[in-house]
């Protein structure tokens, strides 16, 4: 009993990773209908990027972040400023070989430099130590630190699209960008926004995957397919339903794992396939077909 409850609990707590690594994508799309295929190297890109900032200030993974963020929503600003807006339009193929682009330069470039070594950022007991629930059941203090994260991520995100007058502007272009602009919205100004922020968030998972286990130049791709899939599962453009594509992924990776150690992914790509056959929108659609 207590290795199922483990088990579980272990999935929804992986779910919060993926939900913080997926969200970035969402908004990506849910505003822009940008796939952005270099979003696994970007968080790769945002874990070395703290690398170097601990070898040279010495600082901890956590105060890395201070640096890491504005820096990566620096980069997604004038990323999509000064390249991408030149090939959004009604046909996703131009941007989607763009950022496949961005994922070859990332890659080799970070291979380059770092070498095909893996990494891990130094964060010390954070990592380690947990919480005696009950009984033989522990929990970790950091992934129960991360899924807290995740869902005040997610509550912030749907107060900024909710509340705010950047949240109505982004709801603005991505409904009809022609009419926004008729109606004095800078559209390039919004979009660099939005992948500036989908561009931090990337970043935070990068650090907080890296702080979780070891990472490579090469492992971007795989992380890609988590986030869209945590995506897909939930909902185009819902927030709340990439934290539910997230833990859902996340639990059947666990249950997989404890099954067999190699039916971990199988699991996770398994659900994924069952939500696209039965409900191809997602479990809680929020865009609309254009």
């Amino acid at each position: 009993m207590i290795a199922l409850l483990d088990t579980i609990v272990q999935g929804f707590l992986l779910g919060g990773l993926y939900t913080i690594t997926a969200l970035g994508l969402s908004l990506a799309f849910g505003v822009m209908r940008l796939v952005n295929v270099a979003h696994g190297d970007f968080m790769v890109l945002g874990a070395y990027f703290a690398l170097v900032i601990m070898q040279l200030l010495g600082l901890h993974p956590l105060a890395a972040l201070l640096i890491v963020l504005p820096g990566m929503a620096l980069a997604g600003y004038l990323a999509q400023r000064f390249i991408l807006d030149r090939t959004l339009g009604k046909d996703i193929l131009p941007p989607l070989l763009v950022t496949f682009g961005f994922s070859i330069i990332v890659q080799s470039a970070l291979l380059e430099v770092f070498s095909a070594d893996s990494r891990r950022l130094d964060a010390g007991d954070l990592v380690t130590a947990s919480i005696n629930v009950f009984g033989d059941f522990f929990v970790g203090w950091f992934p129960l630190l991360i899924t807290v994260l995740a869902v005040a991520m997610v509550a912030l995100m749907q107060w900024l699209f909710a509340k705010t007058a950047i949240g109505r502007a982004f709801h603005a272009v991505s409904d009809d960008h022609e009419i926004a602009q008729l109606m004095g919205i800078d559209q390039k100004h919004v979009f660099a926004l939005a992948l500036a922020i989908a561009s931090a968030c990337v970043g935070l998972a990068g650090v907080l995957f890296g702080m979780s286990t070891t990472f490579d130049p090469a492992i971007g791709p795989a992380h890609l397919i988590y986030a869209f899939e945590a995506v897909i599962i939930g909902g185009m453009g819902s927030f709340w339903g990439t934290f539910v594509g997230g833990v859902l992924l996340g639990t059947m990776q666990a249950v997989g794992f404890r099954l067999d150690p190699g039916w971990g992914v199988l699991c996770g790509h398994a659900v994924f396939l069952l939500v696209l056959l039965f409900r191809p929108s997602g479990l809680f659609p929020r865009t609309r077909d254009r």
